[in-house]
């Protein structure tokens, strides 16, 4: 192969000229470069490439992984791209298959056939090995894996959440799935209907999961999550305090292929609070316009949303008609109620036998039931979450 051939076909990259900023092929173009400077040129430029490499892994997954979240002529038209643009990514698509190709063994014999004695003997130089090829070898090739795999901004993580007001993804996301929660099977049903619904395109609501603490709502939301991320569900989790951020996320979701819930976690509001109204707002569609592609999903432990005060009910009818349609009018846009109550006695225990059978805990039924209830007594009584503490420290105790 021609390596200084290549640097010129790297300068002709156009559709996914975005990729000509990543580090790693800024740090392959300089070396290539390099092959018509001088030994200390290529010296430099080399090492820095080695180093690039060492650090990033195998260079295919790691531009395949930028191609993944890029945006570009082709994702702006996946629909009907013009001939123009599926040619020119087929230019790139095979110019940066060539460039995966090159070892640092094919970049070391060129440079020593041109500076000659200038350069040390190849054998004690650093050296490292051929990428892997990307999956598609044109401009079809990648519209067609755009096409299955998604594209964009959301393209490298299922789990978000904002910090310092950017969209980023969660590092360590919660790995909980549906075989992991015990119990509210109707709960469970009416949220993977929607999600289904959500996903396949079809009518979806909001949905407002409400009652107890302990009980599983946030889990269960994030168990439905994992379950459809391979189909391209993304989850944002915001707190109420975030809720401003509702315009930038309809923007980033408006130009994005995948289907997103917004979660809200433990949404509680004081009356004066400016965020109760964005929110109503971004329900309706009345700020930048909620896109089909996104949906609510909030967790709390109260009905209404508002904390209610005694004074909410003093005055006159009209008085307290209009406070309490005040209290209710948020939780009326969820189109979706979901209650999660804390479990019966029989309920409970049956949470614990399933969860003592998936960690394989080997006790008699009666034994195991006094000790779980008993653990209820001394926690904030029986729950989902109170049932796994007590599972937890029945295994902490066997290992001791």
């Amino acid at each position: 192969m021609d390596l200084q051939m290549l640097a010129l076909d790297l300068d002709f990259l156009s559709v996914l000229r975005n990729l000509a900023q990543h580090p790693l092929i800024q740090k392959y173009r300089n070396a290539l470069r390099a092959l018509s400077g001088t030994p200390h040129d290529f010296a430099e430029a080399y090492g820095a490439l080695c180093a690039e490499v060492y650090q990033s892994g195998d260079q295919g997954q790691v531009l395949l992984r930028s191609l993944h979240c890029d945006t570009n002529a082709l994702t702006d038209t996946i629909d009907h791209p013009s001939a123009n643009v599926i040619l020119a990514v087929s230019h790139d698509v095979r110019t940066l298959n060539d460039l995966l190709s090159v070892s640092g063994s094919e970049l070391l014999d060129t440079a020593k056939s041109i500076f000659g004695q200038a350069l040390p003997s190849i054998s004690v130089l650093p050296t490292f090995a051929s990428g892997s090829a990307l999956p598609f070898t044109d401009g079809d090739g990648l519209r067609a894996y755009y096409q299955d795999k998604g594209f964009g901004f959301f393209a490298d993580a299922t789990f978000y959440a904002v910090d310092k007001e950017k969209i980023v993804p969660v590092v360590h996301p919660d790995p909980v799935r549906l075989t992991d929660l015990k119990g509210y099977a109707h709960q469970k049903a009416q949220i993977l209907t929607n999600t289904r619904a959500f996903l396949a395109g079809r009518a979806a609501n909001n949905i407002l999961l409400y009652g107890d603490k302990g009980t599983g709502k946030s889990s269960t939301v994030k168990a439905v999550v994992n379950e459809y991320a391979k189909e391209g569900l993304k989850i944002i989790e915001l707190s109420v305090t975030q809720i401003s951020m509702f315009p930038v996320i309809c923007t980033y979701a408006a130009h994005s292929p995948y289907k997103i819930i917004v979660f809200l976690d433990d949404l509680t509001f004081e009356r004066e609070d400016e965020n109760f109204a964005t929110l109503k707002a971004f329900i309706e569609g009345g700020l930048t316009g909620k896109p089909d592609n996104l949906i609510l999903y909030a967790t709390s432990n109260r009905r209404h949303l508002i904390r209610e005060r005694f004074s909410d009910r003093e005055g006159d009818d009209v008085h307290r008609r209009d406070t309490l349609e005040t209290v209710t009018s948020l939780s009326d846009r969820f189109g979706l109620e979901i209650t999660f109550s804390v479990p019966e006695r029989d309920e409970y225990l049956m949470i614990v036998d399933q969860l003592a059978e998936d960690c394989g805990i080997e006790m008699e039924a009666e034994q195991l039931h006094l000790l779980a209830e008993r653990f209820a007594l001394r926690r904030n009584g029986r729950s989902p979450r109170t049932a796994r503490q007590f599972i937890q420290m029945q295994l902490a105790q066997e290992m001791a």
